[in-house]
């Protein structure tokens, strides 16, 4: 018989005892039936305790009586579940009563046993319906002999064994669960984690610094004048920047990674502040400054409708799930937030004399709600369903915002520099708080990204990009090659090791992998 008080591993952390007998549970829960009977028989550790044999025997055998009489004499073992251990033998043993004609007795332990048990009614009521109609699915399979009725007995137990705690019975999947929180306690500390290739067990995992974008591999010089914003496609394929010259530009994604100009977008009188794709990548909106808002065709890039006037003050737009809706938020006040169809009808408005001067507006992608920034320290959720709205306070002027590809959380950028993340639902009291960057003036824009939006990016006023990892405030790269402040990045939701930065050296920098030495310059 093995010694129950061996240990172990370099650090004796680990029982002999009870690491064998999980090897053992998972090698029959694998199927390896007969590897793991002459595991057993080799080490002399059983899987089963002795009550969960005793047990056994007891329910094989039909004992009902003896069962419930066992239960109740390990009622300090199996603590809150002794009742609903009860209920489940109760239920078998009732179902055999009336299978074998004996409707007295399943309706005595019905009415004297069952019913003062404390546990869901519904169980109760339903076991009572059974037992009236005669129509149980499981009675008439009883009614398929003996073998059956020692399948539904093994059932039984198994459902019985879940109830009871360790050690008297290991709990189900042990060994998955171990190693899975193993894997996912490497995942969490690995700082660089953005690939979805399995994780192989034969040894620790760590991500190089590869799997995020470091290192510049193209320069896009299309504009003339400072670059203010850049975002990717929802598909990946595409590029959208916009600029002080007037101008936004389509860039297309070549399969070998590098970008190649596919339509320069001209109509604006003012600078271009920003840009949005619709969910289906087939249009995209542009902001001029101070100016209107145009809608382009992304295929031919031509302009299919222009909304507002000369002194349409946008400030920000964000489409709808449908990509025929659009909300867009204005810095005057007297105009507040507007819904658009691509037809230029206005479909729903909030405005007045509350409505303050909107700074950035996002809906996040399952379309479930809109979150405004407001001038210049509120963050107003709405949710458009029930029109219930949740209002968080910054302490520092908010400049602006973004939400994550799942919908769950959204940052916001501070004057403080600092980027505070909160949760859409609402459950955080205070945001997680990142910082590193510079900013002090001007707008500056962040993005999520990586895989499963690990990874938050930032521009910055010293001319850097900043990268995170979401569960630590410090950064884990600053990026250098622009010259002069960096407005904006975008991080492609496709292609997790490409990165985006838009800056006032007039050019957009493209950043991969460090592997990739080679930098390409597009005119």
């Amino acid at each position: 018989m093995e010694n129950p008080c061996e240990v172990l591993g370099s650090k004796g952390l680990i029982r002999r005892h009870e690491f064998v007998r999980i090897i053992i549970q998972c090698l029959y829960s694998l199927g390896y039936s007969s590897s793991a009977s002459c595991l057993e028989s080799e080490s002399g550790v059983s899987y089963k305790s002795n009550e969960v044999k005793l047990l056994e025997s007891l329910i094989l055998n039909g004992n009902w009586d003896e069962s419930i009489g066992y239960l109740n004499s390990i009622k300090d073992v199996l603590g809150e579940t002794r009742e609903s251990a009860l209920f489940l033998v109760f239920r078998q043993c009732v179902m055999e009563y009336l299978n074998c004609g004996e409707d007295a007795l399943a309706l005595g332990v019905l009415r004297k046993q069952v019913s003062s048990l404390d546990v869901d009614k519904c169980k109760v009521h339903s076991l009572a319906k059974c037992l009236l109609s005669l129509k149980d699915g499981e009675l008439s399979a009883i009614g398929g002999g003996d073998v059956v009725v020692h399948d539904l007995r093994t059932r039984l137990l198994v459902d019985l064994e879940k109830l009871f705690p360790p050690p008297v019975s290991v709990p189900e999947g042990r060994l998955e669960h171990l190693v899975e929180s193993t894997v996912m306690a490497w995942v969490d500390s690995c700082m660089y984690h953005s690939s979805s290739s399995p994780i192989s067990l034969y040894e620790d995992h760590h991500c190089r610094r590869d799997q995020i974008p470091t290192a510049t591999t193209q320069i896009l010089t299309g504009h003339k004048n400072e670059v203010w914003f850049v975002q990717f496609s929802n598909n990946g394929e595409y590029l959208a920047s916009s600029s002080n010259d007037c101008t936004a530009i389509v860039w297309k994604v070549l399969e070998d990674g590098k970008l190649t100009l596919k339509h320069t977008l001209c109509g604006h009188q003012h600078a271009v502040s920003f840009v949005a794709w619709s969910p289906d990548d087939t249009k995209l909106l542009t902001c001029g400054n101070t100016e209107v808002l145009k809608l382009w065709d992304v295929e031919t890039g031509t302009c299919k409708h222009t909304f507002g006037n000369q002194g349409f003050v946008v400030s920000s737009c964000a489409w709808f799930p449908n990509s025929k809706q659009f909300a867009c938020g204005s810095s005057d006040p007297e105009k507040g937030v507007c819904m658009w169809d691509c037809d230029g009808n206005v479909i729903k408005s909030w405005r007045g004399m509350r409505m303050p001067k909107v700074v950035d507006l996002a809906v996040t992608p399952d379309g479930e709600y809109l979150i405004s920034i407001f001038m210049d320290k509120e963050i107003r959720i709405l949710h458009l369903g029930t029109n219930a709205e949740r209002v968080i306070s910054e302490e520092h002027p908010i400049t602006s915002l973004s939400v994550s590809g799942d919908s769950k959380f959204f940052i916001v950028n501070l004057n403080s520099q600092e980027i505070h993340m909160w949760d859409v639902a609402g459950k955080w009291d205070k945001p997680s708080r990142f910082m590193g960057h510079k900013q002090h003036k001007y707008v500056i824009r962040s993005c999520f990204g990586g895989l499963n939006n690990t990874f938050i990016a930032s521009g910055s006023e010293n001319s850097k990009v900043y990268i995170w990892n979401c569960r630590n405030s410090r950064p884990i790269e600053v990026l250098s090659g622009h010259s002069m402040t960096v407005n904006c990045v975008s991080w492609n939701p496709k292609i997790p090791q490409m990165l985006a930065s838009a800056s006032d050296d007039y050019t957009i920098r493209i950043w991969g992998p460090s592997l990739q030495k080679t930098e390409g310059q597009l005119e």
